[in-house]
């Protein structure tokens, strides 16, 4: 209980300070989006799924075409990812705005408002769609027995390089090593990440 309220203090404290610093270049960006993807809102919401599996909106900047969850199936043959996540390294729905933004965890940014809302830690197992969550196994579902996070060990140790039972392992990995001084580790790690934009499409 301890861990639980210091990890929320700060994710409080942290998501605040992001916001805060953040405004300005979000609304440059978020008018750079309109312009490269004239008509579509900045903003892409999409229902994911945290603890215990309570679904909730999360947030990020557009990355892509305004109809790219349309146009998913005909893509569904050219997966790149295993499991139930669909990943493509050349997806030919990222704008060009969005593929500077994903490779480096930009579009992730608006997801502090997730975190200031409490339905997202600054460090936790990744939140998944309700699609993949169907395809679980019982050990799958271990992941989603604690808040979801923006970052955790899967996206400092290798992101999109990853399978997605890597992914499960490392997130059982962090449930079973959560502490501060871990999310601290995290946190750090994951800024090095996004500058250098290793492992990311």
């Amino acid at each position: 209980m301890g861990y639980r309220f210091v990890k929320r203090a700060f994710d409080l404290a942290f998501s605040s300070a992001v916001i805060a610093v953040g405004f300005l270049p979000a609304v440059v960006l978020s008018a750079a989006i309109v312009i490269d993807s004239p008509g579509a809102s900045p903003i892409y919401s999409q229902t994911r799924l945290g603890r215990d599996e309570k679904p909730f909106k999360m947030y990020k900047f557009r990355s892509m075409v305004p109809d790219a969850d349309e146009l998913l199936p005909e893509l569904a043959g050219k997966n790149e990812a295993s499991g139930p996540l669909f990943k493509m390294k050349d997806d030919p729905r990222v704008t060009r705005v969005g593929r500077f933004i994903r490779k480096h965890s930009i579009d992730e940014m608006p997801q502090f408002l997730n975190v200031f809302l409490g339905q997202l830690s600054c460090v936790g197992p990744r939140p998944p769609l309700p699609q993949e969550v169907a395809e679980y196994t019982e050990r799958d579902r271990k992941r989603l027995t604690v808040k979801p996070g923006l970052s955790g060990y899967w996206q400092i140790r290798g992101r999109s390089d990853l399978s997605f039972d890597d992914m499960v392992s490392l997130d059982l990995d962090y449930i079973h090593d959560a502490s501060v001084l871990t999310d601290l580790k995290v946190i750090g790690k994951t800024v090095t990440i996004m500058v250098k934009g290793d492992g990311a499409y």
